[in-house]
């Protein structure tokens, strides 16, 4: 099991992290941003509902525009990614990108951050093409960045469109019943 990564942030820019490996205008780099920067909205709101748990805004603010930084490794044309892998490995890829950044703790939100996570159980009796271990968000950080994501998509036509919470659910639920009980605790969580 990996341990949480604990300590101050890095003073980081992450958009200059981004351009380090996006051409900067490429289909890819506007959808990333765009996604990035509406799931760090959502996130700092939902930090906002648990303000009571003290969350690293600041890092809330860096990690939530680097959580999908692995995109463009994977095999999603219709959003400009043209790597080798499946697109369910940009998490793994992300967190091997931000590790050599020197960014622990922003790496594991990468890790952690698909769908309402992923454990090593639904790895293995799903064959997902993943590392087998947990990829469940651990830290309160994690949980907010996590749960925002779901609340968007990476639709070229309608970048900004938030998914409201039946849609969600509905999403959800196609991958079943424990993954329902996940969400519900991030609702509880959020109070959403």
């Amino acid at each position: 099991m990996v341990a949480e990564c604990e300590g101050p942030v890095h003073l980081i820019n992450p958009y200059t992290i981004i351009e380090k490996y996006y051409k900067r205008g490429s289909k890819a780099h506007k959808i990333l941003l765009v996604h990035s920067e509406m799931v760090q909205q959502k996130a700092l709101q939902l930090a906002e509902r648990v303000g009571h748990l003290q969350p690293d805004i600041e890092f809330i603010e860096q990690a939530a525009m680097l959580h999908d930084i692995g995109i463009f490794l994977t095999h999603a044309p219709g959003i400009g990614c043209n790597g080798l892998h499946p697109y369910l490995l940009h998490g793994p890829l992300g967190r091997e990108l931000l590790e050599k950044e020197d960014l622990p703790r922003h790496a594991l939100v990468c890790d952690r951050h698909t769908g309402v996570g992923l454990s090593k159980e639904d790895i293995i009796q799903q064959e997902l093409p993943l590392p087998h271990r947990d990829m469940l968000p651990v830290s309160i950080e994690e949980k907010i960045i996590c749960f925002a994501d779901l609340f968007f998509g990476k639709n070229p036509r309608k970048p900004h469109k938030e998914k409201d919470m039946d849609k969600i659910t509905t999403t959800v639920a196609n991958y079943g019943e424990h993954y329902l009980r996940r969400l519900q605790v991030f609702r509880d969580l959020f109070g959403v």
